[in-house]
């Protein structure tokens, strides 16, 4: 068994609100990870979220079609407010009361971004969803999920993907690719695994943060890694 968690920022891809129709957001499966979430704030989980927005817009895609790279990737966190909107949505039809932060400020739709303010949240049971990266271009939600999971003194980051781990091959290209249960920052980096970019594991390496990799898909997979059970790939020193 690993540790048991109490309080986790969850790193959430805009591909996983679209289901398989691979963009837009799908209700059905909205409202699947809302359910989860519940689940884990009814059983005293503190729960932090980073939704990404590649499901409506994707920064480097736009980079690569001429447009200026900063110019697309403040667009690639406008797309991750409208992700943090729908899903705060989603989990308070469920009666779970949620904040938005958003690092762009933008009052009329979410909180600005305040550190003291969002641990205060956290500590009233509220699940807080941040929004807009960190606020600058260059930076992807992967590494302002690591940034704010540190500056949320969580105990594990966990990274929601549609396969049940890292493995030292993309497993459906290759069937013969083998998971790792258990693997260094260093390891990620050295083999070059698409678990997150380099700045995010290096982020997570000199704070100590765990990192854990996931199927969000498995029924009930975030509350067996909450409470400890192996699922998964753990990613630590």
């Amino acid at each position: 068994m690993r540790e048991k968690y109490k309080r986790v920022l969850l790193k959430l891809s805009g591909e996983a609100l679209a289901g398989s129709a691979g963009f837009g957001i799908d209700n059905d499966v909205l409202d699947g990870i809302a359910e989860e979430i519940k689940a884990l704030t009814l059983g005293g989980t503190e729960v932090a979220i980073v939704v990404g927005g590649g499901n409506i817009f994707r920064g480097v895609k736009g980079a690569t079609k001429g447009m200026d790279r900063a110019s697309a990737d403040y667009m690639g966190m406008l797309a991750t407010v409208l992700n943090c909107i729908a899903l705060q949505d989603a989990l308070e039809r469920k009666q779970v009361f949620t904040r938005v932060q958003s690092a762009i400020e933008m009052r009329a739709l979410a909180e600005p971004y305040i550190r003291r303010k969002a641990v205060r949240h956290l500590e009233k049971g509220r699940v807080v969803i941040f929004g807009a990266g960190v606020g600058s271009p260059y930076f992807t939600t992967d590494t302002t999920a690591a940034l704010r999971a540190m500056e949320m003194n969580c105990q594990v980051l966990l990274k929601a993907t549609k396969v049940d781990g890292v493995y030292t091959e993309d497993p459906k290209v290759n069937a013969m690719a083998s998971k790792f249960q258990n693997i260094s920052y260093m390891e990620v980096l050295q083999k070059g695994l698409k678990v997150m970019d380099s700045t995010a594991i290096s982020l997570c390496m000199d704070n100590r943060l765990p990192i854990i990799v996931f199927n969000l898909g498995e029924p009930g997979a975030l509350a067996k890694v909450i409470n400890g059970q192996e699922i998964g790939t753990l990613v630590h020193a």
